[in-house]
């Protein structure tokens, strides 16, 4: 039997300013925002139905709590070098890479409010290159 849902709907972070996150996420990973209040927004992206919400809170933003770090797939093994590039310039720093093995690179970054994101090609049937 399938599954009722399609999937992760979407990620929540508390962040210290709006702006910067916003900023961060287009830059970095090719986010659009599409929605935006006084203390809150969101992008949409990097997937077609990626979305990432923040939310203007201060206090608390950039712990981790339960949550360890999210991941985002990289379109192809060839691709991590420039999304680090893209990740340093819009502000993030890198906290270490490497391979997972048969060609699966990765890089755990970290974004302006000190989230931990984890880059990688994973070479799963679905998403091995072509």
């Amino acid at each position: 039997m399938k599954a009722p849902i399609f999937g992760l709907s979407h990620i929540a972070l508390r962040v210290t300013d709006l702006d910067r996150a916003v900023a961060f996420y287009e830059s970095a990973f090719g986010a659009r925002q599409y929605f935006r209040d006084e203390r809150s927004a969101q992008v949409l992206g990097p997937g077609p139905a990626d979305v990432i919400a923040f939310e203007l809170s201060p206090e608390g933003a950039g712990q981790a709590g339960g949550v360890m770090h999210f991941g985002m797939r990289l379109t192809g093994p060839e691709r991590l070098d420039e999304v680090i590039e893209r990740v340093v310039g819009a502000g993030g720093r890198v906290a270490s890479r490497g391979d997972f093995g048969n060609n699966q690179p990765y890089a755990f970054i970290h974004d302006p409010d000190g989230y931990e994101i984890e880059i990688w090609h994973e070479n799963t049937p679905h998403h091995s290159p072509r």
